[in-house]
């Protein structure tokens, strides 16, 4: 008994001993201190992450939310040729372009209806003239799927920042307006169309920014981005309209010339004096005839 009274006696004598140092009792506090501040800068640390980015459910590992994934890849998209074996393809008729020599011009010229009509895209066919899978030449939405006996039917597809991809001169169309389609999707199948019956069987294929036509070939294997980053100045319409504008101008500049009529009045008016003073001599000419007659008699 008396040895574990001495032990706990001597355990608490230590203890005691220990508690009576200088350096514990601030050597507790700062610990304490340190432990407290940790844990708030923590606490303060965690709650400022999760507010400043807002994470919603949709971030979430596992959501499907393919919206935005599927905006990047439209744009680095390259633009192919809507056909699946582009190396069988030829293009029949090509884009009229206003700054290509005549030549060139005159071979991209479709007559219709006893005109000579500017092409607005491109004519494709395959060697053999057989018809042929028409694919998508980029992703987007179908706007418009109409039959049209003269164009040979349309198909028309949506993509980002105002381009437009159409479809002439298609049978057996596999789409409808309001699906989306991917790259390579088939849309239909090449036919015929009676707005160029020299084509034969092939497919009209147009680019459309901002409404403006622009050639197809120019844009064949480069990024979409580069299609949306052009800008485009004229349309297809733009010399008719230009011509149309000069008869215009034309007409208003005779009417606005005074000079001009007030030359062409004295001409009228010279030509009418000269014309009377013609008379008048050939009316006096019978007169001195007679003068001189009678002057012979006379004598």
């Amino acid at each position: 008994m008396r040895e574990e009274e001495n032990k706990r006696s001597s355990q608490s004598s230590s203890v005691k001993r220990f508690f009576k140092k200088r350096w514990v009792f601030p050597a507790i506090y700062i610990a304490s201190a340190a432990i407290i501040l940790t844990g708030v800068l923590w606490y303060q640390s965690s709650a400022g992450d999760s507010d400043k980015y807002s994470y919603k459910s949709s971030d979430l590992t596992g959501k499907k939310n393919q919206t935005p994934a599927v905006e990047v890849n439209s744009a680095l998209e390259n633009v192919k040729m809507p056909v699946a074996n582009a190396k069988n393809a030829e293009i029949k008729t090509k884009f009229y372009d206003f700054n290509a020599k005549a030549e060139d011009q005159e071979a991209a010229l479709v007559f219709y209806n006893n005109t000579y009509q500017p092409n607005t895209g491109i004519d494709i066919t395959v060697k053999g003239g057989e018809t042929f899978d028409v694919t998508a030449s980029l992703s987007g939405t179908v706007t418009r799927v109409e039959e049209d006996a003269i164009l040979g039917n349309v198909i028309e597809i949506e993509h980002d920042n105002g381009i437009v991809t159409q479809y002439q001169s298609v049978k057996d169309i596999k789409v409808k307006a309001g699906e989306e389609v991917k790259q390579g999707d088939v849309l239909a199948k090449a036919g015929q169309s009676l707005f160029n019956e020299k084509a034969g069987t092939h497919v009209h294929f147009e680019i459309r920014k901002d409404g403006v036509a622009v050639n197809p070939s120019d844009y064949f294997n480069k990024p979409l981005n580069t299609l949306q980053e052009d800008k485009q100045s004229e349309s297809v319409d733009t010399p008719k309209a230009k011509e149309d504008q000069q008869k215009i101008d034309d007409s208003q500049g005779a009417e606005d010339d005074p000079a001009a009529d007030t030359e062409s009045d004295d001409d009228s008016t010279d030509s009418k004096t000269g014309d009377d003073s013609t008379d008048s001599n050939s009316g006096d000419q019978p007169s001195n005839d007679g003068q001189s007659t009678n002057k012979s008699k006379n004598s």
